[in-house]
């Protein structure tokens, strides 16, 4: 549809304090639960994280918010809208980018953003000025006329983005955007993530990657088994497993049910496993117990290449709250977090 005037492409919606809001929200494929009972509350104006492994269910939550999936049971909306009975009104107030990019191959990127404005109300002038715009914001300038098929997977990913902000709707899905991007791509998509919410919008991300979290979020919601197992700001998360972690770096992998064994028996907890077989580490209460633990393992004969207390990162929350390392740990508080169940 093609208007008469070129539309604002500002936000303008009058919104509520809660971008989404959801309560009990459920789906099950098969005898699978894919999300069960998934309780959320997003601020508009912020970006909210959920952060979890492959199959946590992640892309089906955003999926049913969006609109794209009836859920099975429980409810949500999005700026005060049900996503079942308001559907029209929802899907004029979003944009997703989803895992996979929705372009058409067979056009070039000025052609595919051209036609993706026309789509979305624009005049002709308006979306070729619109699609010039993007195209220079994700660097794109150079291969604006080459057909996508000829793209990169980051290229791809890129004008995936910029369709999706053709008109800056007041709520973007984003479902992991960076995955797979080299350094300066993924850099360029977080500065243009945070360019958004200065303009208003609210985002909600999704992603595997601990730095990105960290990086962009005002709260996070970690989701594991189609569960929220946590949420909070990342200081909270932090601070909630504890104030130092202890990791301990072995000499011989083979070694790591007796250095398990000697940790537990001191601290009382089961160590935690890293993305490598050598590496546990155990959050700790009492620092003093550090001493203890490394005493133990060189009494039972565990060889150490060496071990470190740190304060919590990201990396240890998801570890200790799913049991199994992120796909990239972040490196290096407040308020406890809210702990709304324990990880299998």
């Amino acid at each position: 549809m093609t208007g008469t005037s070129e539309p604002q492409l500002e936000i303008i919606v009058e919104r509520p304090e809660l971008a989404i809001e959801t309560r009990g929200l459920g789906k099950t494929f098969g005898g699978m639960t894919a999300v069960d009972a998934v309780d959320l509350e997003v601020e508009a104006g912020t970006v909210f994280a959920l952060l979890g492994p492959n199959g946590a269910g992640k892309t089906t939550t955003v999926r049913m918010l969006a609109t794209l999936l009836r859920p099975d049971r429980g409810s949500a909306s999005v700026f005060g809208y049900d996503i079942v009975r308001d559907a029209t009104a929802v899907r004029s107030m979003i944009g997703l980018t989803g895992q996979y990019a929705a372009v058409d191959e067979n056009l070039t990127a000025v052609e595919n953003l051209r036609l993706f404005g026309q789509l979305l109300g624009l005049t002709h002038r308006a979306a070729a000025r619109r699609a010039t715009e993007l195209l220079e914001e994700f660097e794109l300038t150079g291969a604006a006329t080459r057909r996508v098929s000829t793209f990169s997977g980051g290229m791809r990913r890129r004008l995936d983005l910029a369709a999706t902000l053709i008109t800056v709707p007041p709520l973007i899905f984003l479902d992991e955007p960076t995955t797979g991007l080299d350094p300066h791509t993924r850099e360029r998509m977080w500065s243009v993530v945070r360019g958004l919410v200065d303009r208003g919008a609210t985002i909600l991300l999704t992603t595997q990657y601990l730095e990105e979290a960290d990086a962009l979020a005002d709260r996070i919601a970690v989701i594991d088994h189609g569960t929220v197992v946590a949420e909070g700001t990342a200081g909270e998360l932090k601070s909630s497993i504890g104030e130092e972690m202890l990791r301990i770096d072995l000499a011989d992998a083979g070694q790591r049910p007796l250095a398990d064994a000697a940790v537990e028996r001191i601290t009382g907890i089961t160590p935690l496993h890293g993305d490598t077989p050598d590496t546990l580490t155990v959050p700790l209460s009492d620092t003093d117990l550090a001493a203890e633990v490394i005493a133990a393992c060189r009494t039972s004969g565990i060889r150490l290449r060496g071990f470190a207390v740190d304060r919590p990162d990201l990396n240890s929350v998801f570890l200790a709250l799913t049991r199994q390392p992120a796909a990239t740990a972040s490196s290096a508080a407040t308020s406890p977090a809210v702990t709304r169940g324990s990880a299998s």
